[in-house]
């Protein structure tokens, strides 16, 4: 009997419309697919990497129809399955009866139904399994690493290569049978299989050994996931350990209970056939064993390593867990790169500036004082000429070879901003083939300036120069190509097109010349694609949804397009599986300027291994002012393994393997045919000259040697040895990580002079110094240096120097000379140097007017040697400021106590430095105070070092509490001189506070 007639058909208009929306939404959708394939291989033939555009084309769709495919066909076939077991005969009930209207709507065409819902639910499987296609190439090209894990003794290859894909595969079983399930269920239900009400059993023969089927594939598949989580337990944090890898609980409670479950689902899974369909036929019995594996579950998986880990390790945690530290340790130091770190100590114990500082030839003639990201506005200011010409918020450091002598410079590349074009100059005609490219790659040495504090331009000039003495007369980094086509500042839509076919018409504007005029120029290399042809041109058209690609003049025959012009994102898109830096830099090679982009391969499947945040761990004050910020990655695993060029004129990209042991590295170049990555015997000379040690590696090895330089695991459990990395010196309270540094330096125990990354690190809560962290290369290999400082030492940290420094009362007054309302200070890079047993710490201090288009000149050095506060000065350049701390350091050494000293500024008035007073005896055959009274005299010159701070802050309450801490600490003194008239010397202390 029919409760109600069937669904009214849609009309044949109704339907044409339907197919007719659907037909132009399939169209567009497939064009759009179709221009961006071919944009793609065209502009993967244009840098010769075709088969990477290919491997992973295929990749994809092999994913994507095999998965897909799968789910689909599971389903479906349950689905189908369901219906073909439906019971010929089903009782009369109301149910039944409500059920009949969807059976009829459903039935004659079940086929379609089912083909549809499988599709839909396989279009899905596909689309997530074609992102995987990095898994799949690591799993079918991984090798080993030659090292096993230290609890199954199983290839680290494994757990890097093989582990995430099989992972992946159970999870797209589980989703499988978990729709089957619940689609065979709700075709039995909508057929009389499984019932609700009526007389009889609630579920038919067929529908029970079906769905029984689906459930023990369902907990067979939990004994695999029981058994894979054995091994990826070596991936999981430890709680008790605060370590990643497992601990004592997890290897003698939950190790064997993941076993013994595994064994439990097998069993189970046996009971709920049979129960159900060879023995007793019913629900009762498989119920009680699906019961028996979760009450299992929670009690062997959940309660008994609970119990181990509360009342057995935590007691005791140090102990137990002293193992497992010391796994986590090794595999951390392994897979980072830290196992072959230097640690050398270094006593720091001089704290008296040496005589030989002023003759060094080291270190003191290579202090750098151009800190690059300061200067960026000087380059652009003085090298800009035009104004659409820019060098970005940042520059780079780079050493080059000059006249013999090797040093490092400050480099910037004078590009296009399309940003600052005028509403006049962004037209279309002007943006894309007028203004195409910068010029001039321009460098200065970073320890020298001139002409009032600016950068000394050594090369990147566009014509005459008018400051003789502010610039070489020469290029002394000449490039014979120094067009630049390809740089940091190109966004994703700032293509060029460039050729003539006349060639007597450039319409290239190359370079400004003489008074307002410019030169002209038509590019002539090899990169680029060919959009000479009708259909080309109609294809980037439709690309870029741009006309002016079919209708404007000029696009002739000739013509090419140069897109995708970012180095980094040129390198991405050819090594999408690489990790890429977030600094790329410019080298002058061969005549050439090239863009190198350090690449690291990466995991996070490495046993026992430390896992970090890329984005985290990289994040500075430089972030995001000409740097990139790394994606949010968490890895445990990170090489150097590539080197990637790309040549700013022609967009030439290469990729030079530099880590030839790296395992992941080899699985993805035999994933790309054995030949993507270039091998490192292939690496030019004078480019290999040119790699230096990557900012974010370091950056990431540098955190991580914060705790893992304590490789005796009770020592690590205790955590009082743990470093941290100090915040910028001169704004500690932002927050942000002070940057590690490039210096062309010598470091004590050093063969010479070394182009190394630098960084220094205080212990844990406190701000004194604690080792000195380098990074370099040493016959191609990478290098990790630690000088590391006696505990509860004396030498300041950076924060600390910084303040000491800028808080003497002598240099607070010359600061604030240079600083007023017309003028700002500025403060770089604040340098730590270790030499002759002591630290010398070296701040290059700038000036910038507030006037408009000013831009920051170094006025000043400040310099400090010992523990930040005994010995400092204020200098015009370093060599004056290292005189007055050999002199200060005389003084001291005959017995006097130094006065901080500032030397002269020409265009500045100096002040007379006040000698700092300390309680010193009339007679000069006195004795100096001892014991209590010399602990007296110390508050008295600690006291009037406040006060004059205070008069300097003017700060007037500060001010106040100086003068009564003055006053107590003179009373003080006296009490000490009438207690020890013995020790005491014949006058009293005689304080200034005059600042």
């Amino acid at each position: 009997m029919r409760s109600s007639s069937p669904l009214p058909k849609m009309s044949r208009r109704g339907r044409v419309t339907i197919a007719v929306l659907v037909g132009v939404f399939v169209l567009f959708t497939l064009l759009g697919w179709g221009v961006q394939a071919w944009t793609d291989w065209l502009w993967f033939e244009e840098v010769r990497y075709t088969e990477v555009f290919t491997g992973v084309l295929l990749t994809r769709l092999l994913l994507f129809l095999v998965i897909g495919l799968g789910m689909a066909v599971v389903v479906g076939g349950n689905l189908w399955l369901a219906y073909r077991l439906r019971p010929r005969m089903r009782p009369h009930s109301v149910e039944q009866a409500t059920l009949e209207r969807y059976r009829m709507v459903l039935t004659p065409r079940l086929g379609t139904w089912i083909s549809l819902a499988a599709v839909v639910i396989g279009l899905f499987a596909g689309l997530s399994a074609q992102n995987r296609w990095n898994q799949w190439l690591l799993f079918r090209n991984g090798g080993d690493f030659g090292v096993k894990d230290p609890e199954f003794g199983v290839d680290l290859g494994f757990y890097v290569f093989q582990l995430p894909f099989w992972r992946y595969l159970l999870g797209v079983a589980f989703t499988a049978v978990v729709l089957a399930v619940i689609g065979a269920l709700a075709v039995h239900y909508l057929y009389g299989g499984v019932r609700l009400q009526g007389v009889g059993d609630r579920m038919s023969n067929a529908a029970r050994a079906h769905l029984s089927s689906l459930v023990a594939v369902f907990v067979l598949l939990k004994a695999i996931a029981y058994v894979l989580d054995r091994r990826a337990m070596l991936l999981e944090y430890n709680e008790g350990a605060k370590l990643y890898g497992a601990g004592y609980a997890d290897v003698n409670a939950l190790l064997p209970a993941k076993e013994i479950l595994a064994y439990i689902s097998i069993v189970v899974a046996i009971a709920i056939i049979v129960f159900s369909n060879a023995w007793m036929r019913n629900l009762v019995w498989p119920g009680i064993s699906l019961a028996l594996l979760g009450v299992s579950a929670v009690a062997i998986g959940g309660i008994y390593p609970w119990a181990v880990q509360t009342f057995e390790v935590k007691p005791s945690a140090k102990d137990k867990e002293a193992p497992y530290i010391q796994r986590s340790i090794d595999a951390t130091r392994a897979a980072f790169g830290l196992a072959v770190t230097e640690t050398t100590p270094y006593a720091a114990n001089n704290l008296t500036p040496p005589v030989n500082l002023a003759t060094d030839t080291s270190v003191v003639s290579n202090v750098r004082l151009l800190d690059p990201q300061l200067v960026s506005e000087t380059y652009t200011q003085l090298q800009q000429v035009r104004g659409f010409y820019d060098f970005g918020p940042k520059l780079d450091i780079d050493r080059y070879g000059v006249n013999g002598k090797t040093s490092d410079y400050v480099v910037g590349v004078r590009e296009i901003n399309y940003g600052e074009l005028t509403d006049q100059q962004n037209t279309w005609i002007n943006r894309h083939t007028v203004y195409t490219h910068g010029y001039g790659l321009v460098a200065a040495p970073a320890n020298q300036v001139v002409c009032g504090g600016q950068p000394f331009f050594v090369s990147g000039f566009l014509g005459e120069k008018t400051q003789e003495a502010c610039s070489s007369q020469t290029e002394q980094i000449p490039a014979k190509q120094p067009r630049i086509y390809y740089g940091e500042r190109m966004a994703a839509d700032d293509y060029a097109i460039v050729g003539q076919s006349d060639p007597n018409k450039k319409a290239e504007f190359d370079r400004p010349v003489g008074e307002g005029g410019g030169e002209s120029y038509t590019y002539t290399g090899e990169g680029g694609v060919e959009i000479g042809s009708f259909t080309r041109r109609l294809l980037y058209a439709i690309k870029e949804q741009e006309s002016n690609f079919l209708l404007s003049e000029a696009v002739n025959k000739d013509s090419k397009l140069l897109y995708v012009r970012n180095p980094r994102d040129r390198v991405e898109k050819v090594a999408p599986f690489l990790t890429l830096d977030g600094d790329p830099y410019p080298a002058v090679v061969d005549g050439r300027v090239q863009w190198i982009v350090d690449g690291y391969t990466t995991a996070a499947t490495y046993p026992y291994a430390e896992r970090v945040n890329l984005q985290t761990e990289t994040t500075d004050e430089l972030t995001n002012r000409g740097t990139f910020q790394l994606a949010r990655e968490n890895v445990n695993y990170m090489r150097n393994s590539v080197k990637a060029t790309v040549d700013a004129y022609d967009g030439t990209v290469k990729l030079y393997e530099y880590d030839d042991t790296d395992p992941v590295l080899k699985a993805w170049n035999k994933a790309f045919g054995g030949d993507l990555v270039l091998p490192k015997a292939e690496i030019p000379v004078e480019l290999n000259e040119h790699f230096r040690y990557p900012a974010d590696m370091f950056k990431v090895q540098r955190n991580l040697l914060t705790k893992f330089h304590v490789t005796n695991p009770g020592d690590f459990y205790s955590a009082q040895d743990f470093w941290q990395v100090p915040n910028v010196p001169d704004a500690p309270d932002s927050g942000q990580k002070q940057p590690p540094y490039y210096l062309f330096t010598q470091f004590p125990g050093q063969d010479g002079p070394r182009f190394q990354l630098t960084s220094a690190v205080t212990p844990n809560g406190r701000q004194n110094l604690a080792a000195l962290i380098s990074g370099s290369y040493v016959d191609g290999k990478p290098r990790l240096e630690v000088l590391e400082l006696p505990d509860q030492t004396r030498i300041s940290g950076p924060v600390q120097v910084h303040q000491q420094m800028t808080n003497n009362a002598n240099i607070r007054q010359q600061l604030n000379l240079l600083s007023s309302n017309q003028a700002q200070v500025q403060y770089g890079n604040l340098l730590s140097l270790p030499f002759a047993d002591g630290m010398l710490y070296v701040e290059p201090v700038y000036v910038k007017s507030n006037q408009q288009d000013a831009y920051p000149l170094l006025q000043k050095v400040l310099l400090s040697y010992g523990d930040g506060g005994s010995f400092v000065a204020l200098a015009d350049n370093i060599n004056d400021g290292i005189k007055q701390l050999v002199e200060q350091g005389k003084k001291a050494g005959q017995g006097t106590s130094p006065p901080p000293t500032t030397g002269g500024n020409p265009t500045t008035p100096t002040p007379t430095a006040t000698p700092t007073p300390t309680p010193t005896p009339s007679g000069t055959g006195s004795p100096a105070p001892t014991g209590d009274l010399a602990a007296a005299a110390d508050r008295v010159q600690a006291a009037i070092t406040e006060v004059r701070a205070a008069q300097a802050s003017g700060d007037f309450e500060r001010y106040g509490r100086a003068l009564k801490a003055l006053d107590e600490a003179l009373t003080a003194f006296q009490q000490a001189q009438t207690a020890n008239p013995a020790g005491a010397p014949s006058g009293g202390p005689t304080p200034s506070a005059g600042g």
